[in-house]
């Protein structure tokens, strides 16, 4: 078989996940760049505006409320849930006995993350009538309705994202492990303490893990959408405080028809994503440390 015939072979093998890239991620990717620069129902031929549908997201407060949920969500939601699951991961470091048990315990929440389920569960849990404030009601505090009030509703939806750190969790977990014992021993016969142990020892050379972590648990919450859609019923909740930026996008796109509009704002949050995401790879070379890395 000559080099040609290899070659061939190769992308014979390829096929299937080039036929996918081309045709369920590339081609809808350019449509939606298209149709962010028309005027389009979905029922009637779309018609070219140029830039209008990104001009009128300036002066759309829906949007801008849409903006304000998700960045609240995402910057209180992942740092949380990121210190919740290394803090975990530290505990369950060692093995003991059952200590798989626990593991696996921690990490089923997130088996069911973004799921339809659990959405019902925490909108049940979290209700007027609900677990928790039968729980308050022992100790003789008087419960709200948590996701009907503007106050609180998003901040069931953070609860919610924070216990679902199962694989933030495993990542830190196996990245724990594979710190060598020698350090923490040479540090306790200089009777460094757990804490210092902890910020000079384990922090720095788990810093690549954390950017990774950090990196994917922001472009997963920027998309959130089935919890804020279940909970709120599919309007945004309450003076739109669980309105997420997907779950806006949605309604635009197939309550109201407008797919012209709803395809900008799938490239305005493209391009938020994007531009997060640079800003966090340019400042990783300021505290994300590398084994290999010269001196």
């Amino acid at each position: 078989m000559d080099t040609r015939q290899r070659s061939m072979v190769g992308y014979l093998f390829l096929m299937p996940f080039l036929i996918g890239f081309f045709v369920l991620r590339l081609a809808p990717m350019l449509a939606s760049a298209y149709f962010s620069l028309t005027n389009f129902n979905m029922f009637t031929p779309p018609q070219f505006i140029g830039f209008e549908n990104y001009a009128r997201l300036l002066e759309d407060t829906r949007f801008a409320d849409s903006l304000r949920v998700t960045f609240t969500f995402v910057f209180l939601s992942v740092p949380l849930q990121l210190a919740f699951s290394l803090a975990v991961a530290t505990l369950l470091k060692k093995d003991r006995l059952g200590i798989r048990i626990y593991r696996a315990c921690f990490y089923l929440p997130s088996l069911f993350g973004g799921s339809v389920a659990v959405a019902i569960l925490w909108r049940q849990l979290f209700s007027g009538a609900g677990l928790f404030n039968r729980f308050l009601a022992v100790f003789g505090i008087q419960g709200t309705n948590w996701i009907a009030s503007p106050g609180t509703a998003l901040y069931t939806l953070i609860v919610l994202a924070i216990w679902q750190f199962g694989a933030s969790m495993v990542i830190f977990l196996a990245a724990l492990k594979q710190i060598p014992e020698d350090y923490y021993e040479a540090s306790n016969l200089d009777g460094v303490g757990r804490w210092k142990q902890f910020t000079k020892i384990t922090l720095p050379l788990i810093t690549p893990i954390i950017f990774f972590n950090l990196v994917m648990q922001i472009i997963a919450a920027f998309q959130a959408f089935t919890p804020a859609f279940i909970i709120s019923g599919g309007t945004g909740g309450p003076l739109n405080s669980t309105l997420f930026y997907s779950l806006n996008l949605f309604i635009t796109a197939f309550s109201q028809f407008r797919m012209g509009y709803a395809s900008a704002m799938a490239w305005v949050l493209l391009l938020i994503i994007g531009a997060i995401t640079a800003l966090l790879f340019l400042s990783s070379k300021y505290w994300v440390f590398y084994e290999n890395e010269s001196k």
